[in-house]
């Protein structure tokens, strides 16, 4: 059942996407009275986002006003990619793509734990703020966006490589959100060092598959951003970056579950791998 933040991120997600799509069907309806008060379009949005704030601000507070800011601006950038994909040029619309992929993987982030694992909810859900790592990574891969564009910008027009990688993400989302939503309650974005009183092993469903099928997914979503933004430099430095990353994490994180589920576990992972490349994970025998 999903809990009541889940559901005001619901309303308030979707709320910022039509807000973000409102002008273009005014204009496809040939309303443009906006277009009175606002010279440039992007006066028009930031106005409705700015009223879009407002109108979170007299409605939430605590917590519910925090989940449903950022809920809310994820929708508007969701809605906003969506916009781009449709009406910039050539080389912009790929980056389209990427924005309402990014909004979509955090927000539903979010509404997964809220569903599945309410009592582990909290801001840090949205993983937003994942680390000072992740948002220069982020970065890097803007500004290789920025420049290749403005130097080659036919580089940047959709092809074949952008879609493969909008496919990876696709991929990589509907296997991690498989992985939470059967893993439920013993589910944590965080690697737990004390073993709570329901955490069990999760063995079936997607988990038969991998012993880490949220990791495989997130290795998988990742590559597959910087294909949609055909990044050659980024796309390598990714690969390298997040497989480097989950193969310190699988060690630290079957350390525990070795500690948490002792024969079991390793008796598991003898039956399955982990799903990613070349990483074995921890290896102890009894």
């Amino acid at each position: 059942m999903l809990c009541y933040e889940g559901k005001v991120s619901v309303f308030t997600f979707f709320t910022g996407v039509v807000f973000a799509l409102l002008p273009k069907f005014l204009f496809r309806l040939q309303f443009e009275t906006y277009a009175l008060y606002f010279q440039s379009v992007w006066l028009t949005y930031v106005a409705l986002y700015v009223l879009l704030n407002f109108l979170i601000v007299i409605t939430f507070r605590g917590f519910t006003y925090q989940v449903a800011v950022r809920a809310t601006s994820l929708g508007y950038a969701f809605g906003i990619g969506i916009l781009i994909f449709i009406t910039a040029p050539l080389s912009w619309k790929i980056f389209g793509i990427y924005m309402s992929v990014m909004a979509m993987f955090h927000y539903s982030e979010f509404l997964a734990i809220a569903w599945t694992n309410p009592k582990a909810l909290s801001l840090d859900s949205f993983i937003l703020n994942h680390s000072v790592e992740y948002g220069t990574a982020a970065f890097i891969s803007w500004l290789e966006f920025g420049l290749e564009r403005y130097f080659f910008p036919w580089l940047k027009e959709p092809c074949l490589v952008s879609y493969v990688g909008l496919c990876l993400c696709i991929g990589g989302e509907i296997l991690r959100k498989l992985a939470m939503f059967t893993a439920r309650q013993n589910f944590n974005h965080l690697i737990q060092s004390t073993k709570a009183e329901d955490h069990q092993l999760v063995t079936h469903g997607a988990y038969r598959l991998s012993r880490h099928p949220s990791y495989v997914g997130w290795f998988y979503w990742s590559i597959g951003t910087q294909l949609i933004l055909q990044n050659p430099f980024c796309t390598v430095c990714y690969t390298f970056i997040s497989w480097r990353f989950f193969q310190q994490r699988v060690l630290l994180e079957e350390m525990t579950l070795i500690k948490f589920f002792g024969r079991d576990y390793i008796n598991y992972q003898k039956q399955t791998g982990t799903g990613l490349p070349f990483i074995s994970g921890y290896k102890f025998d009894l």
